[in-house]
């Protein structure tokens, strides 16, 4: 062999990122639906009580994203306009941790999926780039949507400039207060921006006159997003996560990871994931999972949530509302009652009562795993990886990065190989607040106290 060779072969051993040209963009989103080992339970209206049809929907989506929204289709086609602006950051580079491996010690080789490369440093414009395309094509003039940690009201913020259409983002009063530079990024690309709850709606009016100090939640804003937008004919509503149609839209994710994970000749054992209302771990977990179910593969799939909120580990499956101000449809889902106000931590997009019903689906079924982690230990991850990879994660991926870390030194210590794969969903440069103080020692922790009230008024179905 000759010297260059050599230095080839050296070269693609230490191999650090694995990147995919343009051309690669998948092409169509995968709906694991179409897979899934049982049906779906239905969605049902609050009044009835019987399933959901289109009509139902209408006043809130565009009805391109409503038949997305309950499809069996396999793949359902990107159209080119979204593609093209996909092509802004996708695809996003698969990266081995080499130097986290290092510092761990451990015999596991670990691969993260970065999606903080997006414009606005999240997986979330995968969806919010779709959403806005679909509405304007039917004439939607603006969008109201919610946002807690301000990865979401960005996302759209920015999807609905490139668009041309006017955007309103509910933001939970307390990243609103911790976040302002995520509050000043979404107003920079043209949007309007409220802490909620406001003084914008009648919903919001009246929680500020029964709590005029509440920090507000993920569902409480969705209420008020959703009542701005079905009392205005120009608007139409946008979601971040649990919606079908959304998890369907982050499948970009999982579909290029594949990929790469091939381009590094490896398959992961576990893969993992933090988890709000469930779009980034379903992007990057659906399309592996949609192999096991068609003969493929089986894989360890864990889904992270915060132990202020942890509605798959501590939560009922069952029916229950989306939001606060029960305005939603109702959807089978791990709950902790929509009632439930979870504690101000800085990870806001996972400050939520509910859980994606399909991923609650495969919880039920026992297709993945959970697991709950303190907010003092997933930035002790924070700290850890950045130090040795050099990027800051958002606090949301903390909690991955937390079990990766964790799952890497099970096999240090079972002196096993272990491929770990996560997704990184995004940085935290908007979050240097949170990490001043967990590094001064003064970011509280926050025990989960089940709310009895909040469980005891779940709808009866």
């Amino acid at each position: 062999m000759s010297e260059p060779d050599l230095r080839d072969a050296r070269a693609d051993e230490e191999r650090t990122k694995f990147l995919l040209p343009e051309e690669r963009i998948p092409r169509s989103w995968y709906n694991i639906v179409a897979d899934l080992p049982v049906a779906p339970q239905p969605v049902l209206h609050p009044g009835t009580g019987q399933p959901i049809g289109p009509a139902d929907l209408a006043p809130l989506f565009p009805m391109a994203l409503i038949l997305q929204e309950v499809s069996a289709e396999r793949e359902i086609e990107i159209p080119e306009p979204v593609r093209e602006a996909y092509r802004l950051y996708r695809p996003s580079p698969l990266v081995r941790a080499r130097r986290l491996e290092r510092v761990l010690d451990t015999p596991a080789h670990i691969y993260f999926k970065y999606e903080g490369v997006s414009p606005a440093g999240s997986h979330k414009p995968n969806t919010a780039i779709a959403q806005a395309f679909f509405n304007r094509e039917e004439g939607t003039k603006r969008i109201a949507t919610e946002t807690g940690a301000g990865q979401w009201g960005s996302a759209l913020a920015f999807a609905a400039a490139l668009f041309g259409l006017e955007s309103k983002v509910y933001m939970v009063r307390a990243s609103y207060d911790q976040k302002p530079y995520r509050r000043i990024l979404m107003e920079t690309y043209g949007a309007e921006v409220v802490p909620s709850p406001s003084e914008s709606t009648n919903y919001g009016r009246t929680v500020l006159a029964d709590h005029p100090d509440s920090p507000g939640s993920l569902g409480i804003a969705i209420s008020e997003a959703v009542e701005d937008a079905a009392t205005r004919d120009d608007t139409k509503y946008s979601l971040g996560s649990v919606l079908n149609h959304v998890l369907l839209h982050q499948t970009v994710v999982g579909q290029e990871a594949i990929e790469q994970m091939a381009l590094a000749g490896e398959e992961p054992d576990v893969i993992i994931a933090c988890a709000g209302g469930g779009s980034n771990f379903a992007g990057l977990t659906f399309p592996f999972l949609g192999q096991t179910f068609r003969g493929g593969r089986s894989y360890r799939v864990i889904a992270v949530e915060p132990e202020a909120a942890p509605s798959l580990t501590r939560g009922a499956y069952a029916y229950d509302f989306g939001d606060t101000g029960k305005l939603t449809p109702l959807v089978k889902m791990y709950t902790l009652g929509s009632d439930f106000i979870p504690e101000p931590i800085h990870a806001g997009g996972l400050r939520y009562h509910g859980m994606a019903p399909l991923v609650s689906l495969l919880k039920d079924e026992g297709q993945i795993e959970a697991r709950a982690v303190h907010q003092g230990a997933a930035f002790a991850a924070a700290v850890a990886f950045a130090r040795a990879e050099g990027i800051l994660p958002a606090p949301e991926s903390a909690h991955a990065i937390r079990v990766a870390m964790d799952e890497a030194l099970a096999a240090k210590a079972a002196g096993e190989p272990r491929v770990i794969l996560f997704n990184l969903s995004g940085h935290g440069h908007f979050d240097l607040s949170a990490y001043e103080k967990f590094l001064q020692g003064t970011l509280p922790d926050y025990e989960y106290v089940p709310d009895d009230a909040a469980l005891a008024a779940l709808p009866r179905v």
